[in-house]
């Protein structure tokens, strides 16, 4: 009991400084790709660039509008950051079991991504700011694009391992001595595109396109607020890795048990990598072609696959 305890409050500042990291990974490794430095100066080749942005935002005034929503416009940002590090307690990180295990944590996970995409959009609307508007407006469109297919991606391993635990899927993983990936790559593919989507990351970055509206639903966040909204998108990004990490790559698993949080982290990065190097390769689309896109082919594609697992998990 007392190590659950300790691991209650020991884990969201582990993973709070293991999303700093990859914010890190994601920035060098895109700026390599596209023939630039990155972060360079602020510690050891820029490592401690994200510590800094973010101790920057804190430092800088907190602008707030008089016609701002205040309630919706202060809890937003904590929200923000708050939804995806209760989320990551229903991740393996350092074990087969999770510290929040239990069976249908992957249904409260799904259901916390749409709640985050709702926090967005009530934060871009409660801005009434015509850019915020439009950004938010944006970002529920395009939910309603990605969703499906998303979902039906991290369903998958679930019907194949008969859990709706993601604890439960990673010991599948490893009662089979193979990883989900190996027999279901479609939906390996769907998954990171669908959390492409959800990152907002190029090509999906359409609610925040800062060559059409300025920042999207984050125009008229500063300061503090603005400094606890990129934490937290730094936060999903870990929560989206370790997802695809868990579901699809066996989690913690590795030769050696015993260094199961090094496993998992080796992973996630590597989820990170695979992020950076897909936002790096594309434009931005429109918000009619995403929507086209997802409808047309990932939808289709998400439902045979489903279909294809339960016929041959009988």
């Amino acid at each position: 009991m007392i190590w659950k305890i300790a691991g209650f409050l020991t884990l969201p500042v582990f993973l709070i400084l293991f999303a700093l990291l990859c914010e890190w990974v994601d920035r060098k490794f895109v700026a390599r790709l596209q023939n630039r430095y990155g972060p360079l100066y602020t510690g050891p080749a820029g490592l401690l660039q994200p510590v800094a942005d973010f101790i920057k935002l804190l430092s800088k005034e907190d602008i707030e509008p008089w016609a701002v929503d205040k309630p919706l416009f202060r809890i937003a940002p904590l929200l923000v950051l708050a939804l995806p590090l209760t989320a990551l307690f229903c991740i393996p990180v350092g074990g087969m079991a999770a510290l929040a295990s239990f069976e249908g944590d992957l249904i409260f996970v799904m259901f916390i991504l749409t709640l985050l995409v709702i926090t967005i959009f009530l934060a871009g609307w409660g801005s009434t700011n015509r850019f915020a508007t439009i950004g938010a407006a944006r970002s529920a469109i395009q939910m309603f694009a990605y969703e499906i297919p998303l979902t039906l991606a991290m369903i998958g391993p679930a019907i194949a391992a008969r859990s709706l635990s993601i604890s439960g899927i990673v010991r599948w993983q490893a009662s089979r001595g193979m990883w989900t990936v190996i027999f279901q790559p479609v939906g390996f593919a769907v998954a990171l595109i669908g959390f492409l989507a959800e990152l907002e990351f190029v090509p999906f970055d359409i609610p925040e396109a800062e060559t059409e509206i300025v920042a999207g639903w984050e125009t008229e966040f500063s300061g503090r607020k603005l400094a606890l909204i990129r934490l937290g998108q730094d936060v999903e990004l870990v929560l989206a890795a370790g997802l695809v990490a868990s579901l699809y790559l066996g989690g913690p698993i590795g030769p050696w048990p015993r260094l199961g949080p090094l496993w998992f982290l080796i992973k996630a990065i590597a989820v990170v990598l695979l992020f950076s190097n897909l936002r790096a390769l594309f434009a931005r689309f429109r918000l009619d072609q995403l929507v086209n896109w997802c409808w047309k082919w990932l939808v289709p594609v998400s439902m045979a696959q489903i279909i294809a697992i339960e016929l041959m998990s009988r």
